[in-house]
């Protein structure tokens, strides 16, 4: 079906990331894999081509835009190619609208110009081990001095995206003592700064797919982090996270549809030109029917990720349609993945074929963000259940 979400902008925007994708990325993305992580200086590339600072305020050093669809397009375009920037989404779609909603005026002006211009690169650190989704269970602590000029940060995080190459790490942690009636109170979000005393990266996980996309463990041992660096209000932590939820899982719902889409692309490229039994795999009844089946899929998957980005343009996206844009996204992405695996037979379990670099990296989309079972509980609710 006819797509109609993007306009000339939109498609102008395309066409400089698809040439930037082919000359920068695809040649050397298989170096970002081996090593975890792109050059530190490939952000800087983004920050010159504009791509970090499409959402900052052209006061900072950015583009101004409001609209989230250009994300949307440089989702399409990296999962097209079968490449990621890294941890770009994480950066700019999971980190910035903290900073446009709940920084002060001071703060921007210190970090949103870095931000736009990839001097200044970012992670969020939520999760420790043995919290996992309970966000309320942060043990992480952050203690006010008595002149009220530092906070002094103790505990460890893990699963955090970018936290290798991250030179601001926007950490929960607790600032009140536990109350187990209210447990989500007393949470806060503190930027702090990687080059801090007391500040370590651990362990560089390894994981079965984003092999290109750094996962790390974080520690922090009398960390000093400075008053000024509270962001928002303290005490407020919780109630912020969940303010951007929409957003985030907009934006794996877009990236499920379009690895879905890619995985098509990719297998009827395939079955065309291998051939078997002296014919190519295209001409046998069962390819044409599993690609049908997964091309209706891949088109339901589109509308609903493009109406639910419509949606959000419009401040209209509810948790719960997100949580169902999420959740239909990646779903559907795992199914039609797997089939069009399957159509490449051996090849398809080799890392060269892009085919099977989207198997691997896609699974994690039905777990960040809120595995797919919270998804559900969601809906639920929202249905009165």
């Amino acid at each position: 079906m006819r797509r109609s979400v993007f306009d000339e902008d939109h498609e102008a925007f395309r066409a400089t990331l698809r040439d930037f994708i082919a000359k920068e990325v695809v040649p050397v993305h298989h170096e970002w894999e081996e090593q975890g992580h792109p050059p530190r200086d490939f952000y800087r590339k983004l920050g010159d081509l504009g791509v970090l600072g499409v959402q900052v305020p052209e006061e900072f050093g950015g583009a101004g835009q409001t609209s989230f669809k250009f994300a949307a397009v440089a989702t399409e375009e990296t999962t097209r190619a079968g490449v990621s920037f890294g941890n770009y989404s994480v950066h700019t779609n999971l980190i910035l609208p903290y900073l446009m909603a709940y920084a002060n005026e001071e703060q921007k002006q210190r970090w949103l110009p870095g931000f736009a211009s990839g001097a200044l690169m970012t992670a969020i650190a939520m999760t420790e081990p043995g919290t996992g989704s309970d966000l309320a269970n942060i043990r992480t602590r952050a203690e006010l001095s008595p002149d009220g000029t530092h906070y002094v940060l103790n505990g460890a995080k893990t699963f955090i995206t970018g936290g290798v190459l991250a030179d601001l790490v926007l950490v929960v942690a607790r600032t009140a003592p536990y109350d187990p009636e209210n447990r989500r109170a007393g949470l806060s979000i503190l930027c702090v700064e990687s080059r801090s005393e007391g500040f370590a990266v651990g362990r560089k996980l390894q994981k079965i797919g984003l092999k290109a996309s750094d996962t790390a463990e974080l520690s922090f041992t009398d960390v000093k982090v400075p008053a000024r660096n509270l962001l928002g209000e303290e005490g407020a932590g919780f109630s912020y996270l969940s303010h951007n939820l929409p957003q985030e899982r907009l934006t794996i719902a877009l990236g499920g549809a379009a690895t879905a889409a890619a995985a098509l692309r990719f297998a009827t490229d395939y079955v065309r030109e291998r051939t078997v039994f002296g014919k190519p795999v295209a001409h046998f009844q069962n390819t044409k029917f599993v690609l049908a089946e997964c091309a209706t899929e891949v088109t339901a998957a589109q509308l609903m990720a493009d109406r639910a980005l419509e949606l959000h343009d419009e401040c209209g996206l509810t948790v719960a349609d997100a949580a169902k844009a999420k959740l239909f996204c990646t779903e559907t992405a795992g199914r039609v993945i797997d089939k069009c695996l399957q159509l490449h037979g051996g090849y398809g379990y080799i890392t060269e074929y892009p085919i099977a670099r989207l198997y691997a990296d896609t699974r994690v989309s039905r777990i960040y963000g809120g595995t797919s079972e919270v998804m559900k509980t969601i809906i639920a609710k929202s249905l009165g259940l």
